[in-house]
């Protein structure tokens, strides 16, 4: 019998997912397990709740399987548990979240039905819960029976989220081999799998310095025990520089929780860092990663590793004696040296003592990583939105400094700090609300913090306005194409009439994601007297390359062609309601196939 016709004989209904895993792992003929893992046997389709709430599957879940958790004998609990799981019918995933916030009443039988139904379990929704209470309740013992199950794709997250208070190794290898879209881990994980430690640090050099690797970060960094690498060889220099490469990825809060706050040896693995990071050669890559690293030590969310007193003022301080003092003149055409120039002197700056607590700005990213840009908030030298959020950047500085959001007057106004990268309608936003108390300016009303409601803070309304006067004349960090958006969306507050008279408004203004040196502005098109039976708006984009000429006069040139011209005539329309562009005679333009 062929390897694929035993696959087929194997029962998927009556075995044991666990013995299925075991199964496939030990058909393979070389022992290797697929980029991601074993397909989960056929049975019944994945359900679908579409018509409860967080809240109300919440009840059903816990009215169903709490008391069945607290039975003392697991093999009765956990046939209980099988059943009630299938006639819930929830999608495996809202099951395993609930589940692993249940109230329970004896752990230990809990723990012995969950190790019941992991191990003999034939459905996935049993088994996820019986996952789901590893995360809690899980023991080394545990762990080769986890990292068994997660060989099947459907039930990797699980046994990752098990394993990592267990097994960070372990956890690791899983994530990687399920996320790992581009397939170029597999020479990491391969050499892992190998133990080989010198096999492991090639494979780790050889990794090519993108998104699409890197945003795994933290994970590469655990399953190849980056920490155990660098205590093996402090010395080495390019084993040092993927290491800044890997500690930036994870501080670099895009779209959700930064995962340097999860990376548990954070705080040696930056001290080992900066500890031999005379060994680097002066590059400007180098030295744009050292600025990077001090950045994030600064004003990232690696402030908020609980350091000991005086350690991270102490990494500091060795970084600005690293770094060169005097900066270098600016490079034309050069992004990043120019930005090292801007920023030398950021991350070191000591503020002059004051009535705590004490708040600054600012702006801060190395341009060839990222066109994205956060206004960071510090209060007493702690970043704002990391602490209080964490599911996003803070708003960029047009947003927050430009608009005049953060000045205070008498009367409140609550301010958006930031929002969920997937929309404040999804996870959510943060607010605060802003008003001047006789001589003081108060920040309270907190909305959409995790965590305890933060106090009021209340800042000497003097300092409070000069450091926000300076932050808003401060556009060192400004490149020139995002100069000429700020002064082209600067000149449309001004002069709203340039919109307005074609019935437009502007709905974004900056720089291109893709290309930094195209300033962008997005108008949007609501007409007065629409289409009978339509409605809606209509949204164009007009994209201003950089033509060597200063921001200035290319915004006022902008503003200009504006006063003459309706930009529908001239900038691409980007699509909104459809009835009312096809009535219009409008055409989205085509899209352009992803490489």
């Amino acid at each position: 019998m062929s390897a694929r016709e035993e696959r087929r004989a194997l029962p998927s209904r009556t075995t044991s997912l666990y013995d299925y895993a075991l199964f496939r792992h030990g058909i393979e003929p070389d022992g290797r397990i697929p980029r991601r893992g074993y397909p989960l046997p056929d049975g019944p389709p994945e359900p679908s709740r579409r018509d409860l709430t967080w809240q109300q599957a919440q009840a059903e879940i816990t009215d169903a399987l709490s008391p069945l958790l607290a039975d003392p004998d697991p093999v009765r609990a956990a046939e209980a548990v099988h059943r009630r799981a299938a006639d819930l019918a929830m999608p495996h995933r809202t099951l395993r979240a609930l589940t692993a916030r249940l109230a329970l009443t004896d752990e230990a039988a809990a723990r012995l039905t969950a190790r019941h139904l992991v191990r003999t379990g034939t459905d996935v929704a049993a088994v996820c819960v019986g996952m789901a209470l590893m995360i809690r309740l899980g023991e080394a013992e545990d762990v080769p029976c986890l990292k068994t199950l997660g060989m099947l794709s459907g039930l990797a997250d699980a046994a990752s989220a098990a394993l990592d208070p267990l097994d960070r190794q372990a956890a690791a290898l899983l994530v990687i081999r399920h996320r790992d879209r581009s397939g170029k881990l597999t020479s990491l994980t391969d050499a892992i799998a190998t133990g080989d430690m010198e096999a492991i640090r090639s494979a780790l050099l050889s990794l090519p310095d993108e998104d699409r690797v890197l945003w795994l970060g933290r994970r590469i960094a655990e399953a190849a025990d980056l920490h155990g690498l660098l205590l093996d060889r402090p010395q080495d220099a390019d084993l040092l520089a993927l290491t800044g490469r890997l500690l930036h990825r994870m501080a670099y809060q895009r779209d959700a929780r930064a995962d340097i706050l999860d990376y548990l040896p954070a705080r040696t693995v930056y001290e080992a860092l900066v500890r031999q990071a005379d060994r680097l050669p002066p590059t400007p890559d180098h030295l744009a990663l050292l600025l990077s690293t001090a950045l994030d030590l600064h004003s990232g969310p690696a402030v908020l590793l609980n350091w000991r007193p005086g350690r991270r003022r102490a990494l500091l301080d060795a970084l600005d004696r690293l770094l060169p003092a005097a900066a270098p003149e600016p490079v034309p055409g050069n992004r990043r040296a120019d930005w090292f120039r801007r920023n030398r002197h950021l991350p070191f700056a000591r503020a002059d003592a004051g009535d705590p607590p004490r708040w600054e700005l600012t702006v801060v990213h190395d341009p060839e990583e990222s066109s994205a840009v956060e206004t960071r908030i510090l209060i007493d030298g702690v970043p704002l939105v990391p602490a209080l959020f964490g599911k996003g950047r803070a708003h960029p500085p047009e947003d927050l400094l430009d608009s005049g959001r953060l000045r205070a007057a008498p009367e409140p106004r609550e301010v958006q700090l930031c929002e969920a990268y997937c929309t404040e309608g999804c996870c959510g936003a943060l607010y605060v609300t802003i008003r001047r108390d006789g001589d003081e300016v108060v920040w309270d009303g907190w909305r959409g913090t995790l965590g305890p409601t933060p106090p009021a803070y209340r800042f000497d309304a003097a300092a409070y306005d000069a450091e926000l006067a300076r932050a808003e004349q401060d556009h060192s960090w400004c490149w020139p194409a995002r100069s000429t958006a700020r002064l082209i969306a600067a000149g449309l507050r001004d002069r709203p009439d340039l919109a307005s008279r074609w019935e437009l408004s502007p709905s974004w203004v900056s720089t291109d994601w893709q290309d930094q040196d195209i300033a962008v502005v997005q108008f949007r098109y609501k007409p007065s007297a629409p289409p009978p039976g339509t409605g809606g708006s209509l949204y164009f984009t007009w994209r201003l390359p950089d033509d060597d000429g200063p921001p200035r006069d290319r915004a006022v040139a902008a503003l200009q062609r504006l006063e003459t011209e309706d930009p529908k005539a001239f900038a691409v329309f980007g699509g909104g309601d459809n009835e009312l562009a096809v009535a219009l005679g409008y055409r989205e333009p085509p899209r352009t196939p992803q490489a």
